[in-house]
């Protein structure tokens, strides 16, 4: 049901996500414990989700594709007060690429939303396969990644992520893990001056896991993930093509 979901979320990527009724625009109504709450949502549902496997794509090999996560959030009381709405996932339809450089290199940027809020995120990742991997061998590879939050006039947010993945091809399919950290900031800003004791910043950082599985068949590249960062599981979807 939640891949299904991704998919139908998936085909608003290319539509305009114009501001809503679900605008995150009421920050100043959260006590310090409810921020830190909604850092925490935030921090695992718009932190870098790898979907894509550990093995290098080789000198200008790339990886485009429309993708989509769904994650499960644990305070919906929350969202709905800072203004979200009464929501109980955040799914990011997004836009990514990955090309292939030199030394077992990747470089990745990604760009998305999340439909009928002022949500915008932007990222990207590095990635070292410092063991390429073989038709006997793993690839392992070491990847810093970030995204910045955009749109939401009254926050600041941003990831930082460090992660350890690996990854054995099978004919047309490549399961991957993997397992990091990822570091969350946020900031209010510009909140009513009239706001009596406004929440401040939070920095905190989440553990990671995910696995998942890359088919590629051709012409097509299809991508499964499940990532829990922090205490909350997200699940991708990404098709597209891999060459």
């Amino acid at each position: 049901m939640r891949l299904k979901r991704c998919l139908a979320v998936a085909s608003l990527v290319a539509l305009s996500m114009s501001a809503g009724a679900a605008d995150i625009n009421q920050i100043q109504t959260l006590t310090q414990s409810e921020f830190h709450a909604l850092t925490q949502d935030l921090g695992a549902a718009l932190s870098y989700k790898p979907l894509t496997p550990a093995e290098p794509l080789g000198l200008f090999g790339f990886d485009l594709g429309l993708a989509a996560t769904d994650t499960k959030i644990k305070n919906t009381d929350v969202f709905q007060k800072a203004g979200a709405g009464d929501i109980s996932d955040v799914a990011v339809p997004s836009l990514r690429f990955n090309m292939g450089l030199p030394l077992n290199l990747d470089v990745g940027v990604m760009a998305g939303g999340v439909p009928g809020t002022n949500v915008r995120l932007y990222g990207g990742e590095v990635r070292w396969a410092f063991v390429k991997g073989s038709t006997t061998m793993p690839a392992i590879a070491l990847r810093g990644s970030f995204t910045q939050l955009a749109g939401v006039d009254q926050l600041d947010f941003s990831t930082r992520g460090v992660d350890l993945s690996i990854s054995k091809g099978f004919a047309f399919f490549t399961p991957y893990g993997g397992i990091g950290k990822v570091w969350v900031t946020s900031t209010p800003k510009d909140l009513p001056a009239s706001t009596p004791n406004p929440p401040t910043k939070e920095s905190l950082s989440l553990n990671k896991g995910f696995v998942g599985v890359n088919m590629n068949f051709v012409f097509v590249n299809l991508v499964i993930e499940a990532d829990k960062t922090g205490e909350d599981t997200s699940y991708g979807l990404k098709v597209g093509f891999r060459f």
